[in-house]
């Protein structure tokens, strides 16, 4: 699952980086509210997490202009203990949650968990395709011949292949959306993740195989 994380405090957005990929979270940090809502636009964040007090853009005006544009994306919001009306106009104004500083990381684990559980209650819980069942809420890949549990970004791979089957997935969006635009990883990092994910398929007898598309990408779809 991949989040963006706004905060200007350089100390707390390298604290909450570390202990939210510790908890097999992919995240991008910015630290003013104007990049915060350039990388909102571009879609790949599962979720947001948005200190209200950030030079250029405060978050709240980041929240108020990612609903005006349509996007859903579950956000929580950072905000000082003396901050009440600003709490409730973020929540007015569409913010899932709020915690206020200081907090204990445990709470800011739960409170996340929160937000991206009710966003996939929209979504079915169990992805299936032929033969296969990809649980999101355990990161399960089932057949009737067993289950075994997907790495991160593993799953993360096979859960946006299996969300468009037949469709090419470009080697450029696996790595924008789990790596992250800044990433110093080489591309071929995705062949290797393709090649652990069909392994594990083959293991469990699925009749689902991963296409490539040489030069595009890859798509996944039923073997007849």
């Amino acid at each position: 699952m991949r989040l963006l994380l706004a905060e200007d405090e350089l100390e707390m957005s390298n604290a909450l980086v570390a202990i939210l990929k510790h908890n097999n979270y992919s995240v991008d940090a910015v630290y003013d509210g104007a990049d915060a809502l350039d990388y909102l636009e571009t879609g790949l964040y599962d979720a947001a997490i948005l200190d209200i007090m950030m030079p250029k853009m405060d978050g709240i005006t980041v929240l108020k202009k990612v609903r005006a544009a349509g996007n859903d994306i579950p956000i929580l919001l950072l905000t000082a203990k003396s901050e009440i009306d600003d709490r409730v106009t973020g929540l007015d104004a569409g913010a899932d949650d709020y915690l206020t500083k200081p907090f204990a990381m445990k709470e800011l684990l739960a409170r996340v968990r929160a937000i991206t559980r009710r966003q996939g209650e929209v979504l079915d819980a169990k992805l299936r395709l032929g033969n296969v069942e990809l649980d999101r809420s355990t990161y399960q890949l089932v057949t009737d011949k067993g289950s075994i549990r997907l790495a991160n970004k593993e799953f993360q791979m096979l859960e946006m292949l299996m969300t468009n089957p037949g469709q090419i997935v470009s080697v450029d969006q696996f790595m924008d959306k789990i790596w992250g635009y800044d990433t110093e990883t080489e591309q071929n990092v995705v062949w290797v993740y393709v090649s652990y994910i069909r392994k594990k398929l083959a293991s469990l007898d699925a009749n689902v195989i991963i296409k490539a598309a040489r030069g595009v990408g890859y798509s996944v779809e039923v073997e007849t």
